[in-house]
């Protein structure tokens, strides 16, 4: 997920730099939320790196939040929703590396 929306923000599609605007975000940031999340995204599907993983994990963490109260500063409540499950899928994610990660050690 975290990638296909990286090329998005690359690529400029006018439905995510129409949400950009929305949030009055300037173009520019279009390109480095796109390259902070393929690399996240390639980061998370390597093996091994654990450390740069946990880094992954964190920077997706501040990008949903950041999402989330950006939407909601800007009163689109509904907007606001889809980085909640995120955050949510996400965390699912981590913890169920980590028990993974516990029975391999």
């Amino acid at each position: 997920m975290m990638a296909a929306v990286g090329v998005a923000y690359l690529s400029h599609n006018p439905k995510m730099m129409a949400a950009f605007d929305s949030l009055g975000y300037p173009k520019y940031f279009s390109n480095i939320l796109g390259v902070a999340k393929l690399l996240g995204a390639i980061a998370l599907l390597v093996p091994g790196f654990p450390t740069l993983k946990e880094w992954a994990y964190a920077g997706f963490t501040f990008t949903f939040v950041g999402a989330f109260i950006s939407h909601l500063e800007m009163n689109q409540n509904q907007e606001a929703v889809p980085p909640v499950v995120a955050l949510l899928l996400l965390a699912a994610s981590y913890f169920t590396l980590e028990s993974r990660r516990a029975k391999i050690r």
